[in-house]
């Protein structure tokens, strides 16, 4: 497995293309650039989807120059946010049940 190494935007943007250009021989670019077999793959497929921006590292806080999300984004966002609260209060509904038909047991018992 080959360990990573840190690439700027441009570095990721001539990857690809001498990777397209080669044919898609991602095992030679791979070892030609020093980067994982796996990466350049990833990136050609990021490229081919979205283009430069694409290769963009977007992990962390977002930067101040960095532009606004698009209102697709923000719904994206606020839709899994939602989801999420939603599966935890079934969860929490499904526990609550749980624990009255055991108390109701326990109580019948005695």
């Amino acid at each position: 497995m080959k360990s990573s190494r840190k690439t700027t935007l441009e570095e990721r943007v001539q990857i690809v293309k001498d990777c397209i250009e080669s044919g898609y021989d991602y095992g030679s670019i791979a070892k030609k650039y020093n980067v994982g077999y796996q990466q350049v793959y990833t990136w050609v497929k990021k490229y081919a989807e979205k283009g430069d921006s694409g290769l963009k590292d977007l992990r962390g806080r977002r930067k101040k120059d960095q532009e606004a999300r698009t209102p697709e984004e923000e719904a994206k966002i606020t839709i899994a946010k939602l989801e999420h609260e939603n599966y935890m209060l079934r969860m929490e509904r499904d526990l609550l049940k749980k624990l009255e038909e055991l108390e109701r047991r326990d109580a019948f018992r005695k």
